[in-house]
């Protein structure tokens, strides 16, 4: 396919940029030319995918010696117009350099220092102390639903198990959905958010408290479909968040305290043992 590639590079060379004749340096092909610099057919690998066929090749390969072109143009309108101040980019490549070379050893050290397990004694700890931050946002869920096509036999078995306030969901309501259901969801011990589940059942609610409190089940038929949707819980806007589910984000706040620590603690013991081996002075 490089092969290939390559080919198309040069046809496409005598089109796009009018060339004749092919500039050999060194038994080199150049493709393109643009003031003295030159673009080579192993600067295009990688431009066209195995799987392209012979057309999207030659397009692929034409917008990038075009993109390449325009893009020297640029550098040198660029070179001719700035000062040798304003060209001068070495401070900035050095404080570059420099900056990716501490961004390595620090993740070189954070891999082999930091204590990464976190339990759950810690995430309810932090949870506890830090209650006022866990504001939810949207009202949440604890649900089960079952979206049934309107001729379903099966529906009179669907709502006696699903709004039989005595009962947890039964094994039984998992194989039936799976027969005969449309769509199902029968996790209970998950929450989510009210708006998604809106997304997918079409409740109208006009007062979610009041609404969230008198319906334990709800069932009802819409555009040739049943709806079927039973609360197990809920949560409503700007209430506590509970701890489960916080406690990924709570994991993740005392991993980036323990980075934190960790590499102040580096740097600690970095300048103690260049102060003590007498490494630096300051004049």
């Amino acid at each position: 396919m490089r092969n290939l590639a390559i080919v198309f590079c040069i046809a496409l060379t005598l089109t796009v940029v009018g060339c004749r004749d092919y500039f050999m340096k060194s038994d080199r092909i150049v493709v393109a030319e643009c003031y003295g610099n030159k673009l080579y057919p192993e600067d295009l690998e990688g431009v066209v995918p195995a799987d392209a066929n012979k057309m999207d090749s030659l397009s692929r390969v034409n917008d990038f010696i075009d993109s390449w072109i325009r893009r020297q143009l640029l550098i040198h309108q660029a070179e001719i117009n700035l000062t040798a101040e304003q060209r001068d980019f070495s401070k900035q490549l050095q404080d570059y350099n420099q900056s990716l070379l501490i961004y390595a050893y620090e993740t070189q050290m954070i891999e082999q220092y930091l204590d990464t397990v976190v339990s759950e004694d810690e995430i309810a700890a932090y949870y506890e102390e830090h209650k006022q931050n866990f504001q939810l946002r949207s009202t949440m869920v604890k649900v089960a639903y079952v979206i049934l096509n309107d001729d379903c036999k099966h529906q009179k078995d669907f709502k006696q198990i699903m709004s039989d306030r005595d009962t947890l969901m039964l094994p039984q309501l998992d194989v039936l959905a799976s027969q005969h259901a449309v769509s199902s969801s029968l996790d209970v011990d998950n929450w989510i958010r009210l708006d998604d589940l809106l997304r997918i059942i079409p409740l109208e609610i006009y007062n979610t408290e009041s609404f969230l409190k008198k319906n334990r089940f709800v069932s009802f038929g819409k555009d040739k479909y049943i709806y079927m949707v039973r609360f197990e819980d809920h949560l409503l806007e700007e209430s506590l968040s509970p701890i489960e589910l916080e406690s990924d984000n709570i994991r993740n706040i005392i991993l980036l305290k323990r980075k934190k620590e960790l590499l102040s603690q580096l740097n600690v013991d970095l300048y103690e043992k260049a102060v003590k081996e007498k490494v630096f002075e300051i004049y």
